[in-house]
């Protein structure tokens, strides 16, 4: 019999234990393994939503594993990841019957699919410490395996392998951090008694490694080398979960790790600020130089994961310095912003997908006009665009002013330091906004509008119903955040009373909302009527003004990279461009080009370089290995006689 107090996590396990099934179904039936992978994402939403409403519970049960419990709870801390975790997983797996039907490897991914969405599920609900290191080893294994499905691609593997390392760099440092939060609460890894482990000496060593280790999850700059890779060569599908959930489950460590610590140093979320600020001016920076359209979504993950690392980091600033309303405005942007990004950077990874899947490229210099053949796909980029971008009707907007608004509050009543991280934060983040809209002006121009630039799209349509589905819904979701905002205000009170506690005292924070939400309708019905009267087709052909050009051409169009050159140059201290520009020796020369590239500056100019020389100095030690038995008696013997010498 089931509890009725337990219900909401029964049915958030059941959730976990369907995703499971639908991967082993998936090897004979993909369809059925939609289903039941959509039935099991609909359970755990069910019990997000019930946890969200205050019927929280945990489950607890003994695990022959030393120091391990199966014990999981939801509360709407929890919950806040579960809903999209569940949704965007649910979605992709409906995109995939007809995305990833028959291609290479596709009983493997279907099948990993589920494990990775049952891993994700299972880790925010976790509340043990080896029980939660599992579900991360879970989800670690089954992203690597669906990442890289084209493991016949050389570029493919190398992704693979970067990700495979700086997971297991991260799963270190949370090891770390768990051995620390038990010896600061006498050897107990359960994670209600590690409040004490954050009120005493090892409280900032606990901080800096579950930083580390969930940063480099989450993809914060610079511990994002293996997500622009990865989510670009991964199935758009795949992508996706990547982007819009798994990254996520970064940020959820971080607020449930500090969530332990009533009295955190100012220090934290100062570090928070600055880590956001740097992630989302130099993710923004890095995405308008890409040529490579899923590569440059996959760049604006980090920009995003940056504007809720400023949310926390000025909840953080509240806790510390005993400001209520900095705790709730930092909180409410970083939570409402995980729901916003999984929301519209699933959208555009599945517009993106649809694009690749009909054009067989990701390049988008080879792109160009596809509105015309594509317009459904076309208008599911424009509306997860527009909300990426912040502005108004869409949701991005809300969950980024309420970062501004916190922002603001800091930059009054704060000691020196503080008021000066949120100035110089503030106007990063409106920084960041310009750029964005920079960026995505040039992708979806250079996508869906003018001329194509190569034949790739000659052919090009509009996916069917399975791929249109997701992407409607999705952008339906954007817009109903963005006119019915004051509706989220609940889940946001739940979650942080959950993370702070009742002693935050309630704010009338929610407000603004109500004249935010009564704009953003009128915008969108204004933009209806528009479409729908003053939008038709002129009733009389009329030649178009063509500013003296008889015939344009594709030629005559910006490229990418002529279209991005000004700010790459602006940023080209930190991108580190190559550019390659015409040298003109003659009036009217026949042929010219320019291009630019911007490769990963942490990945390319530093790491590789780093194990490139560590790889060598390595390899000249190979003939020691020789693989002779009595020259490894000899090792042996030596090494006797010089710890003899020493002693």
């Amino acid at each position: 019999m089931i509890d009725e107090l337990d219900l909401s996590s029964w049915l958030v396990v059941a959730g976990v234990a369907l995703s499971l099934a639908s991967g082993l179904i998936s090897l004979s039936s993909p369809r059925r393994a939609a289903a039941l992978l959509v039935i099991g994402c609909g359970a755990a939403i069910a019990g997000s939503v019930l946890a969200i409403a205050g019927w929280t519970s945990e489950l607890d049960a003994p695990w022959d594993v030393p120091g391990g419990r199966l014990r999981v709870g939801v509360d709407a801390l929890s919950a806040m990841f579960v809903l999209p975790i569940a949704l965007v997983s649910a979605l992709g797996s409906i995109y995939a019957v007809e995305y990833w039907a028959d291609g290479a490897g596709a009983r493997k991914l279907r099948a990993f699919y589920g494990v990775l969405t049952a891993g994700l599920l299972l880790l925010v609900v976790s509340r043990n410490g080896i029980l939660f290191l599992f579900a991360w080893e879970l989800m670690a294994v089954a992203a690597f395996i669906t990442i890289t499905t084209e493991d016949d691609r050389a570029e493919v593997r190398d992704v693979g392998y970067v990700y495979l390392l700086a997971t297991r760099i991260g799963t270190l440092c949370l090891f770390a951090t768990f051995a620390l939060l038990a010896a600061g609460s006498n050897g107990s890894l359960d994670f209600d008694t590690w409040r004490p482990a954050l009120h005493g000496p090892l409280r900032d060593a606990i901080f800096v490694t579950a930083l580390v280790g969930f940063g480099l999850k989450a993809g914060m700059m610079p511990l994002h080398v293996w997500l622009p890779g990865a989510h670009a060569n991964a199935p758009s599908h795949v992508s996706a979960q990547m982007s819009g959930v798994m990254i996520k489950v970064g940020i959820y460590g971080v607020a449930r790790i500090t969530s332990l610590c009533d009295q955190p140093p100012v220090w934290w979320g100062i570090t928070l600020v600055v880590i956001g600020v740097v992630s989302g001016v130099l993710g923004v920076g890095f995405a308008i130089g890409q040529h490579d359209l899923k590569r440059l979504l996959a760049y604006h993950s980090v920009e995003n994961i940056g504007i809720i690392a400023l949310g926390l980091g000025v909840a953080l600033l509240g806790r510390a310095l005993g400001r209520d309303d900095l705790v709730v405005l930092g909180m409410a942007g970083a939570l409402l912003h995980v729901w916003n990004h999984g929301l519209f950077k699933s959208l555009l990874f599945f517009s993106a997908g649809s694009v690749v899947h009909a054009t067989g490229t990701r390049e988008i210099d080879r792109l160009g006009g596809l509105w015309r053949k594509m317009p459904k796909t076309g208008f599911g980029f424009l509306v997860g665009a527009v909300a990426i971008c912040g502005l108004p009707p869409l949701n991005g907007l809300i969950s980024e002013l309420f970062v501004y608004l916190g922002l603001f509050r800091a930059t009054s009543g704060t000691p020196g330091t503080v008021w000066l991280v949120a100035m110089l934060a503030a106007a990063s983040l409106a920084l960041v906004g310009a750029l964005a809209l920079a960026c995505f002006v040039k992708a979806f121009g250079s996508v869906f509008l003018g001329a194509p630039r190569s034949p790739d799209g000659a052919d090009a349509h509009d996916p069917g119903r399975t791929m249109l589905a997701p992407i409607f819904v999705l952008a339906a979701l954007c817009a109903a955040i963005g006119v019915g905002a004051p509706l989220v205000a609940p889940a946001l009170d739940a979650a942080i009373a959950s993370w702070a506690g009742p002693r935050v005292a309630p704010l009338d924070v929610y407000a603004p909302l109500l004249t935010l939400a009564a704009v953003s309708g009128g915008l969108l019905v204004v933009l209806a009527m528009w479409i729908k009267y003053a939008a038709r087709p002129a009733k009389q052909d009329v030649p178009t003004w063509d500013c003296g050009y008889a015939a344009p051409s594709a030629r005559m169009q910006y490229t990418s990279s002529s279209f991005a050159d000004m700010v790459v140059r602006l940023f080209a201290w930190a991108l580190r461009p190559t550019r390659h520009a015409p040298h003109f020796t003659e009036p009217f020369p026949q042929h010219a080009s320019f291009e630019s590239h911007v490769p990963d500056t942490v990945l390319d100019r530093g790491v590789r370089p780093v194990f490139g020389v560590i790889g060598r100095a390595v390899g000249r030690l190979r003939p020691f290995q020789g693989g002779r038995l009595h020259v490894y008696l000899v090792y042996i013997l030596a090494t006797l006689l010089v710890l003899l010498l020493w002693r």
